[in-house]
């Protein structure tokens, strides 16, 4: 237990060490490894909540939205684009795989805000005027994220359930990748962001 305990102070301060070295790398390792905690997070939740709500009529309820142009084969381009219908059936899922996404996201989020605010950034500074542009950045992203989807949401589902014939399996597998994809988009957008809204004020300057 002592040796174990011993183990642990010896590798607390290799990482201070390492902290003090090189700041700005450790800043930057901590919001990887908390990032991709969260992300293990909507892969988790997404068909948990997609399932659910499978089950409702919100899947036979279109969701297709902020049409941009047409895609290659002359349809409509939407930037949410969720037609109703079951995956397996050749639909989009409709508002239920619309929700499932944005909520696993939203929840995945608001765990990220607080910790790396409060364990990366140890940011001091007004936390509503961060959480502020933290859901500006939020909607920017969702919506950046949203029409990049619609170039590879349709080809990665029809490769893994119909190409590949996993059927099911395929569907939970793409579900992982769809959100993978989101996950990294929002990880190389977000982390300059945090760098602006969870600063670090010296005491002094907050007292005057």
């Amino acid at each position: 237990m002592e040796s174990i305990k011993n183990l642990n102070v010896k590798k607390s301060k290799t990482w201070m060490n390492f902290k003090e070295k090189h700041p700005e790398l450790a800043q930057f390792l901590l919001f990887f490894l908390l990032s991709n905690g969260v992300t293990v997070l909507q892969i988790l939740l997404m068909p948990i909540i997609r399932n659910v709500l499978a089950d409702t009529t919100l899947l036979m309820t279109d969701f297709q939205i902020w049409q941009v142009g047409q895609s290659v084969d002359g349809s409509a381009y939407y930037i949410f684009d969720y037609p109703a219908g079951a995956l397996s059936d050749g639909g989009g899922g409709g508002l239920a795989y619309f929700l499932a996404v944005q909520i696993s996201i939203a929840v995945a989020q608001i765990i990220n805000f607080f910790a790396q605010r409060n364990i990366t950034f140890k940011s001091n500074t007004n936390p509503w005027v961060a959480a502020f542009w933290y859901v500006i950045a939020y909607i920017i992203i969702t919506i950046g994220a949203a029409a990049a989807q619609g170039f590879y949401k349709a080809p990665i589902y029809d490769l893994l359930m119909n190409a590949w014939g996993l059927g099911q399996t395929g569907e939970t597998l793409a579900d992982i990748i769809t959100m993978v994809i989101n996950a990294a988009i929002s990880f190389w957008v977000f982390y300059p962001i945090f760098k602006i809204i969870f600063k670090q004020v010296p005491e002094e300057s907050k007292e005057r």
